[in-house]
């Protein structure tokens, strides 16, 4: 039997981070409950008052970057290690009410009276923060921007909804989905951006790659109303190769900078192991801090 919390959530660093503005573009991957390891790093960043002036987001990266914006160190962990095994956040409750593995409505709603969310900051204009959705009719991925886009939750809900196990989020009238689903590290749209300064958080390992695939995707046969989504679905591993290849060149010519996972996060999607998850939030605060001074030699370089 799993614990339901995790057994060091009153010690998780806890505070707000400082009003200092770091030039430059965070890009977070995504990766379900690997994202754990993110929060550790970011909490580490806000620690050391670094806050980028602009967060890029894909999946649980979108969910992670919500409480990075809004400058709250333990939050984004807290959520996952206190409330892992409340049906409402994953589980039966949260399948009927959001149509897919994770409560959104949990979340956003409910959380908030244990855990107040710093809306006012978050919302400040002088930080952009965009969450990355794809459209299933065209199978692209689009970037919502905080005060650009009516609805920024409804997009973060729509960034972070797995493909095979959740229905698409409507926003405006088109259906969208993971953006994983066509772009899992948007380093590219932070380059396209102009950014000259850009730390890309990883939820896997620099030297991990996807193997052949042996047997033919199910994307065609379960999304044969969106056939393009589908043919992104079956590109998605050989793309994400091809990305993690580029990421490590750029890393080694110090067009960007990259912290990943020291160790295989050896977690499940929807991981239940409450201490595996704690560990994995611990290896990337320790990553992030040890990160620190070759990061900083490269953001004031």
């Amino acid at each position: 039997m799993f614990n339901k919390v995790f057994s060091g959530v009153e010690d998780l660093p806890q505070g707000t981070a400082s009003d200092k503005i770091c030039p430059g573009c965070l890009v977070l991957e995504g990766g379900a409950f690997r994202g754990v390891y993110t929060s550790g790093v970011l909490d580490a960043l806000m620690e050391a008052g670094i806050n980028f002036q602009c967060t890029v987001g894909v999946s649980a990266g979108a969910l992670n970057g919500v409480n990075y914006v809004a400058g709250q160190i333990g939050r984004a962990a807290r959520i996952n290690l206190m409330y892992r095994h409340d049906s409402r956040y994953v589980g039966l409750t949260a399948l009927r009410h959001n149509r897919g593995p994770i409560g959104f409505d949990f979340v956003f709603d409910q959380v908030n009276q244990e855990l107040p969310f710093d809306e006012a900051r978050f919302y400040h204009p002088a930080r952009r923060f965009v969450a990355v959705a794809t459209n299933c009719r065209t199978g692209q991925p689009v970037y919502f921007e905080k005060g650009l886009f009516r609805d920024i939750f409804g997009a973060v809900r729509a960034s972070a909804s797995m493909p095979y196990v959740s229905r698409p989020v409507m926003l405006e009238g088109t259906p969208y989905l993971d953006g994983g689903c066509s772009v899992k590290i948007p380093y590219a749209w932070a380059m396209a951006q102009g950014y000259e300064k850009i730390l890309v958080v990883r939820s896997r390992t620099a030297d991990f790659r996807y193997p052949p695939q042996e047997r033919p995707s199910p994307a065609s046969q379960v999304y044969r109303r969106y056939p393009k989504l589908a043919r992104q679905l079956d590109l998605g591993h050989s793309r994400y190769n091809t990305d993690c290849q580029t990421l490590s060149q750029l890393h080694r010519a110090g067009r960007l900078f990259m912290i990943a996972p020291s160790k295989d996060p050896d977690v499940l999607r929807l991981e239940p192991d409450m201490e595996k998850l704690g560990k994995l939030y611990y290896l990337g605060y320790q990553d992030g801090q040890n990160a620190l001074p070759a990061l900083k030699r490269y953001l004031h370089r």
